[in-house]
């Protein structure tokens, strides 16, 4: 329903946001993307991207209309494309449809389209409209956006801590700081990278699922951090080929052998030690646009010093564990000062009984 003071334009863009959203987890590498199809004050058609692959937004919106086009507006949240990709030109489609307006909420950060799209809909006599809650649009695909422009996956860092800080005991006893509701959102979250990334200690002391153990929602990439190959044979994140094991030349022939035996993907990075930059460049490659890295405190203080942190959640438990030997949720350099410290911004806090969340985003001035 349209509220007082909202433009038709702000009401039709939100519900194609609504729509897009229904895509979350499911449309990677591709971004989430809405369309709603208007003609008079009537909504005559409309719909989502439901996977990468498939039909995109503007198409299953054209498709699920049963009368006239002509002289509609299109309302959708980021730039149709204008390459033959996957899937057709839906900016061919929608001229061929005769569609008179097209409203979208941002262009469209990838190279192939980038402005491209909306020219050709000017050019064939389309009225285009750019900016309705292009802030909302860009937040709902941080992940693509920061993929293209950044030209690496967007990287989220996670852990859950006690109130000192500190991720599990001297003994490495971690099991559980935070409460049941909390550790199912870190799950979730999950869902919504398309790799979940994790040092070979973790998977030694935790011997984690990294799944999204969630009916209907695919599991990421396990992306486990191994310079000598240290990693059990019976590790759960072995379980399929659904991983990737990245070490050095340091790992033993045999262990890497054994491993490739049994179809386990390795990724081996040059020199003696990971380099972080180097990793980001080849998952990339593999059109992977985003990575949910949880641990453990070395990993993570890795991509601190490294600068390779576009997103944090941090998740806190009611305890103090304390000790100089317990293990810091972040470890690695660290700040020489605190104005050098990893400041966040657009800070959201969500209570979740006697735990709690803090997510935010770097402050660019301080990395």
């Amino acid at each position: 329903m349209k509220q007082p003071g909202q433009s038709l334009d702000t009401l039709y863009i939100q519900q194609a946001l609504a729509l897009a959203k229904k895509g979350l987890g499911k449309t990677n590498p591709n971004p989430m993307v809405g369309a709603v199809i208007v003609r008079g004050d009537s909504v005559i058609g409309s719909g989502y991207h439901h996977q990468a692959g498939k039909a995109h937004a503007e198409i299953e919106a054209l498709r699920s209309i049963n009368g006239p086009v002509s002289g509609a507006t299109l309302y959708v949240n980021l730039e149709p494309c204008s390459h033959q990709g996957r899937t057709a030109s839906c900016v061919e489609a929608i001229i061929a449809a005769g569609i008179s307006r097209v409203v979208c909420s941002t262009l469209d950060p990838n190279p192939l389209v980038s402005g491209s799209g909306v020219d050709r809909l000017r050019q064939a006599g389309i009225k285009v409209s750019v900016g309705a809650l292009d802030k909302e649009a860009r937040a709902l695909n941080e992940a693509f956006f920061g993929f293209h422009e950044k030209q690496r996956p967007f990287i989220a860092i996670k852990f859950a801590a006690s109130l000192d800080g500190k991720i599990a005991t001297a003994s490495h006893d971690s099991k559980w700081i935070t409460n049941d509701k909390a550790r199912a959102i870190a799950r979730n979250l999950r869902s919504q990278y398309q790799a979940v990334l994790v040092g070979v200690n973790t998977v030694i002391y935790d011997n984690p699922n990294l799944g999204t153990r969630l009916a209907g929602k695919p599991d990421p990439l396990r992306v486990i951090l191994d310079s000598t190959l240290k990693i059990p044979k019976n590790s759960q994140v072995l379980r399929d080929n659904n991983v990737l094991v990245v070490t050095t030349q340091r790992a033993a022939e045999a262990k890497r052998k054994a491993l490739s035996d049994r179809d386990i993907p390795l990724f081996i990075s040059k020199g003696d030690k990971i380099q972080l930059r180097e990793v980001m460049k080849e998952l990339a490659k593999r059109e992977i646009i985003s990575v949910l890295v949880e641990g453990g405190g070395t990993v993570l203080g890795s991509f601190v010093d490294n600068h390779l942190v576009d997103k944090v959640y941090a998740f806190y438990g009611p305890l103090i564990i304390g000790g100089p030997s317990s293990v810091s949720a972040v470890a690695g350099s660290g700040a020489t000062t605190i104005s050098k410290s990893l400041h966040l911004t657009s800070l959201t806090y969500k209570s979740l009984d006697d735990s709690f969340m803090i997510s935010g985003y770097p402050d660019d001035v301080h990395q």
